[in-house]
């Protein structure tokens, strides 16, 4: 297969912004992965600081165009994917993650991604005008060893938060599982550069989890790659702000590196693409009618990546019913069986999303006043953008720690407990309702409300002209003398 014509620029529009750096922005087949990185590249536009070429695959290029309507200026550049390779796991045709049927898979997955590798080195050589540097997602951990190879610097981008980072690198020299690991439930362990940092075991993300450095040796091998395609970039993109983590910021450029530069939240740079008028989504209009009865909605999602069984998606159902919240649920699978009558039971207080939503649109909205979350680092950050307090509900990758810093540190959030006492593992409904009714009426709900209503000014004051990410960002793009 041929690869797509490589990224160039009408003439008018190559001598207009024939002084501007030319950044080239390539994401992992993620939805999760690219939608801050698109974030990114309008924002860089819409400041008049880079001219942006996006690279993805075929299958992911629909998304990528419609997440960059708006914004002028910027090129897609298709990479096809490898098709004549089997990789056990990886259904024959798939570029996402969302089409894996177990993250189990997503080594295989990435291995995969790598061949794409001579069509990126191909793709990195046409582009025109020349790439001055290349933001690469970690997961494609071969990106700066290519680009290198070509003359063009890398900066790394990874979706995670920097207390994540910190904390993943106090994993890999102390092996706090070892510790926790001796069947005392309450058993903590004092991150030495933190002391108020207080780890359990179910704090720490998967593999670190494990005490026996042999078990998942696929994800660590592939934990190891990722380190390393970020220790060997020029500097590393964090969507987050410095009043949100400023000591882990300090710490990691300190004595970590490569220097983090936190320019978020991102989710504040795209353009609002939702009509409030007939062309207007149904959840959209339905949130406009709650917010006109002056009803507040809880909002509810729980990722998508991240399988959720039937048995749980039934727990939050019913749980949900009995909390007597009003609500918004986009349900992941779309397909989704939530129980014989659940949703006429429901019609009126509750709707049903079973279509891709706009969560940024949703949170934004004035009628959302909670959010249930796995803790994703993209829900968390948007939902600080918007001021919309949290009930915490971690499931896989770095999402405990993220739930960490949520509910202890910066307490904006309600923690829900998995705890319950049966082993299964479950989330039972009663927990499920408690949470829904504290974090909407509950005199823990308003704490968490204020606090999240103070640092999303301040996300928002990072974002504004002078603030920590707007000079993060112009000190970005100046410091690695990417300006002609």
């Amino acid at each position: 297969m041929a690869l797509a014509a490589a990224a160039s620029f009408p003439r008018g529009a190559r001598d207009a912004q024939a002084q501007l750096p030319h950044v080239v922005i390539f994401s992992f087949m993620a939805k999760s992965h690219t939608i801050p990185l698109t974030h990114l590249a309008h924002l860089l536009r819409r400041r008049k600081l880079a001219t942006v070429t996006f690279f993805t695959t075929p299958v992911n290029a629909a998304f990528v165009r419609a997440a960059l309507s708006g914004a002028d200026g910027m090129a897609v550049v298709e990479l096809p994917f490898p098709d004549h390779v089997i990789i056990p796991g990886v259904p024959t045709g798939a570029e996402c993650v969302e089409a894996l049927d177990s993250l189990f898979f997503l080594p295989a997955f990435v291995e995969a991604v790598s061949l794409l590798r001579p069509r990126f080195e191909e793709a990195l050589t046409a582009t025109r005008p020349p790439a001055s540097v290349i933001v690469a997602d970690a997961f494609l951990y071969w990106a700066p060893a290519a680009a290198a190879a070509l003359g063009v610097r890398t900066l790394a981008f990874f979706g995670a938060n920097v207390f994540a980072h910190v904390v993943r690198e106090v994993c890999l020299r102390d092996n706090p599982a070892a510790a926790l690991s001796g069947g005392n439930s309450d058993a903590v362990f004092t991150v030495p550069e933190f002391p108020h940092v207080q780890l359990l075991l179910e704090d720490i993300p998967f593999p670190f989890n494990e005490p026996d450095l042999t078990v998942a040796a696929s994800i660590r091998e592939m934990d190891g790659k990722i380190g390393k395609a970020i220790a060997d970039s020029h500097g590393l993109i964090v969507n987050t702000f410095d009043a949100m983590e400023r000591r882990y910021i300090e710490h990691w450029n300190r004595h970590v590196g490569p220097r983090a530069w936190p320019v978020g939240p991102l989710c504040r740079a795209r353009p609002t693409p939702i009509s409030r008028h007939g062309s207007a989504p149904a959840w959209m209009r339905w949130l406009d009618e709650k917010a006109a009865a002056g009803h507040g909605v809880l909002y509810v999602a729980l990722g998508t990546m991240a399988a959720v069984s039937v048995a749980q998606l039934r727990e939050v159902a019913d749980g949900l019913e009995k909390s007597e919240q009003d609500f918004l649920w986009a349900v992941r699978p779309v397909d989704a069986d939530l129980g014989t009558g659940f949703e006429e039971r429901v019609r009126g207080r509750g709707m049903v999303a079973r279509e891709w939503v706009d969560q940024c649109a949703i949170l934004r909205h004035g009628g959302v006043r909670g959010f249930v979350s796995h803790c994703g680092w993209n829900s968390v950050i948007e939902s600080v953008s918007a001021g919309v307090p949290l009930a915490a509900w971690p499931m896989s990758a770095e999402q405990p720690l993220n739930a960490k810093l949520v509910v202890d540190e910066l307490k904006i959030g309600i923690r829900v407990s998995a705890k319950d006492g049966t082993g299964s593992g479950l989330v039972r409904s009663e927990e499920i309702a408690r949470v829904a009714t504290e974090l909407m009426a509950g005199k823990k709900g308003v704490e968490v409300a204020r606090n999240m209503a103070a640092l999303g000014a301040k996300a928002r004051e990072a974002t504004e002209e002078g603030g920590s990410s707007w000079n993060a960002v112009q000190e970005l793009i100046t410091g690695l003398n990417l300006t002609a």
